[in-house]
C-alpha cells in the first residue's frame, strides 16, 4: 500500500529513488520548468534543457524522459514530464501529467512529485492523477503486476495549511473508493451477477454509515417493477435493486444517484454483433460510479443526504427472455412496448427513477453507460448531459472541478412527443429505430419518469470503458468516470 505525504522541501535536496518534475515550453518551444520544478532546473544550471533535449525531450504534453540525478540532485532519477506550453497550464492536464508519471516511475520504491502544487486544487489533481496511473487490475492474474512506489511525498508550498492538507485527504479518499469502482468494471461477468454484485456492495459500504438495502426480484414483483423484471427474466441470475442511504443528522438537502448496473449485456433477443459483446461486463459502471460517489460523501462527512438507487440486472437470452414487442407495466403504472431489448438499460433505469421521484429529493442524478449513439456524437471521452438548465449548471460547474469532460446535449419536444405518441398498444414507446438522436430519444424517454423533478442524466457508455491503451490519468478497462463530478456535485450541495 503507498503511503501520501505532504512536505515543504526544495526538490533537489530529497533524497528518494524517483523525482518527477514538469516541463514546460516557452518562447520559441524552449523547455522551462514549470512551477515546482525551478530548483531543481537552477540547481543543474545551463545543462538541464540541453541534457533533457539530448534525449529527444521536447517538452510536449505526455512526454516523459528519465535522466541520472548527479551530484546537485539527491534523488536517483529524475523523470520529466511534459507539460505543453507554460502559458497553457490547468489543473487538469496536471493531474493528466502526474498519471502519466505514475506509469513511469518504474519499480522505484519512494517517489517525490515537484509537480505544480501552488493551491490545495492542484494538489489534489497531482495525487489524483498519480494514484489513477498507478491503477492495476490484477485480481484474475495468477502473477501479480507491482504495487508501485512505497512512498509517494508530494512537494508542496502551502504542505502545512489546512485546504492543502484536506485536498490530500480528500484525494486519496476519491482515489480509493474509484479504485473499487474500477475493479467492479473489469470484473469478468461470470464473477460479477447481480446478487454477487449486491453483496459485494453491502460489504464496501459496511462500517461507512450508509445503510445498505436489497429490493429482491419477488418484492419488484410485488411492487410492480415491470422494467427491472422484464430485462432479467431472461437470465438465470435474477435481478435485484439495492438502495444505500447516507442520511447525516445535520443534511441541509437531499439528492437521489441512480446508477444503470447491468451486470452484462448481450443485447437480449436483439443480440449484439459478436465483437460488440467483449467489454459488455461494464454496462454497470454508472452503478459502480454512484456506489464509490456515496461512499467518498460519507468518508467526508458531508451533510447533505444521499439515496443511491442500483437496478441491477443481466441481459441475456432464453425462453424467458423479453421479447421485441413486450409490453411492460411499470412501477410508475404506465406501460411500455418493447422495441428493442438492447435497449434495455432506460427500462431498468425508468423503474429506479421512479423510485427516486416518490422520495421528493431536492435533486435526481442517474448515470448509465447508455446509448452507443452518444459515443458515435462525442467519442469516447466526453459524457453527455442532459436535464433541466439549473440542474446542468450545477453539473458543470462541479466538472471544471473534478475534470471530468461533459457536453450538454438538448431533449427536443419532437423526441418527447414521439416517446409518449408512437406507441399504438402502450402509454409509451422505449425505442423508435431511427438512428439520428437517438441518445436523445433515450434521454427524453428517462425524463417521463422523474416527474418533473430537477434532474440530470448522465450517458457515460463513452468515458466510462477505455478499450485502448493508457492515456493522461486514465486506465484501460474500468476508468471511474463521473465519480469526482457526482462527489463534487454533493460537496457543492454542502457549501464544501
Amino acid at each position: 500500500m503507498t503511503t501520501y505525504t505532504l512536505r515543504k522541501a526544495t526538490p533537489e535536496k530529497v533524497r528518494t529513488d524517483v523525482l518527477v518534475v514538469g516541463i514546460a515550453t516557452g518562447k520559441g518551444g524552449a523547455l522551462v520548468p514549470a512551477p515546482g520544478a525551478e530548483p531543481v532546473a537552477a540547481a543543474l544550471g545551463r545543462r538541464f534543457a540541453p541534457l533533457l533535449g539530448s534525449f529527444g525531450f521536447r517538452g510536449s504534453f505526455g512526454e516523459v524522459v528519465q535522466v541520472p540525478g548527479g551530484d546537485k540532485v539527491n534523488a536517483a532519477r529524475i523523470l520529466a514530464v511534459g507539460l505543453g506550453e507554460r502559458t497553457a497550464l490547468t489543473t487538469e492536464k496536471v493531474r493528466r501529467a502526474a498519471g502519466v508519471a505514475a506509469r513511469g516511475v518504474g519499480n522505484a520504491s519512494s517517489v517525490a512529485l515537484a509537480l505544480p502544487a501552488v493551491d490545495a486544487a492542484h494538489v489534489r489533481a497531482v495525487v489524483e492523477g498519480f494514484r489513477a496511473g498507478l491503477y492495476r487490475f490484477d485480481a484474475f492474474r495468477s502473477t501479480k503486476r507491482g504495487t508501485g512506489p512505497a512512498d509517494v511525498v508530494v512537494l508542496a508550498d502551502g504542505a502545512r495549511r489546512a485546504d492543502v492538507t484536506a485536498a490530500l485527504a480528500q484525494a486519496t479518499a476519491l482515489a480509493d473508493v474509484t479504485d473499487q469502482a474500477r475493479d467492479w468494471v473489469n470484473t469478468p461477468p461470470n464473477a460479477l451477477v447481480p446478487l454477487t454484485f449486491a453483496a459485494e456492495i453491502e460489504t464496501a459500504v459496511q462500517g461507512s454509515g450508509i445503510t445498505f438495502e436489497m429490493v429482491d426480484a419477488a418484492a419488484l414483483a410485488v411492487l410492480g417493477c415491470g422494467g427491472i423484471l422484464g430485462v432479467g427474466n431472461g437470465s438465470e441470475n435474477p435481478p435485484c435493486l439495492v438502495r444505500l442511504t447516507w442520511a447525516p443528522a445535520d443534511a441541509t438537502g437531499s439528492v437521489a444517484l441512480v446508477g444503470k448496473g447491468i451486470t452484462y449485456d448481450s443485447g437480449g433477443l436483439t443480440i449484439k454483433p459478436g465483437g460488440s459483446m467483449g467489454h459488455m461486463k461494464s454496462d454497470m459502471a454508472g452503478a459502480a460510479a454512484v456506489v464509490a460517489a456515496i461512499r467518498a460523501v460519507a468518508a467526508r462527512d458531508l451533510p447533505v443526504a444521499v439515496t443511491a438507487y442500483l437496478p441491477l440486472a443481466e441481459n441475456m437470452v432464453s425462453g424467458d427472455a423479453m421479447r421485441p414487442g413486450d409490453v411492460l407495466t411499470m412501477l410508475s403504472g404506465q406501460t411500455v412496448e418493447v422495441l428493442n431489448t438492447d435497449a434495455e438499460g432506460r427500462l431498468i433505469l425508468a423503474d429506479a427513477l421512479t423510485m427516486a421521484a416518490r422520495e421528493d429529493h431536492d435533486v435526481i442524478v442517474n448515470v448509465a453507460t447508455l446509448t452507443g449513439p452518444c459515443v458515435v456524437a462525442l467519442g469516447d471521452r466526453v459524457a453527455g448531459l442532459f436535464g433541466d438548465d439549473e440542474t446542468v449548471a450545477d453539473v458543470q460547474r462541479a466538472a471544471e472541478s473534478s475534470g471530468e469532460l461533459f457536453w450538454h446535449l438538448p431533449i427536443p419536444d419532437e423526441q418527447r412527443d414521439a416517446v409518449r405518441t408512437e406507441s399504438k398498444v402502450a402509454d409509451l414507446l422505449q425505442h423508435n429505430w431511427v438512428r439520428w438522436g437517438s441518445a436523445l430519444y433515450a434521454a427524453a424517454f428517462l425524463e417521463v419518469f422523474v416527474e418533473g423533478r430537477p434532474w440530470a442524466h448522465f450517458d457515460i457508455a463513452g468515458p466510462a470503458w477505455n478499450g485502448g491503451g493508457p492515456w493522461g490519468h486514465v486506465p484501460s478497462g474500468g476508468t471511474g468516470f463521473s465519480v469526482a463530478t457526482l462527489v463534487d456535485l454533493v460537496a457543492a450541495r454542502a457549501g464544501a
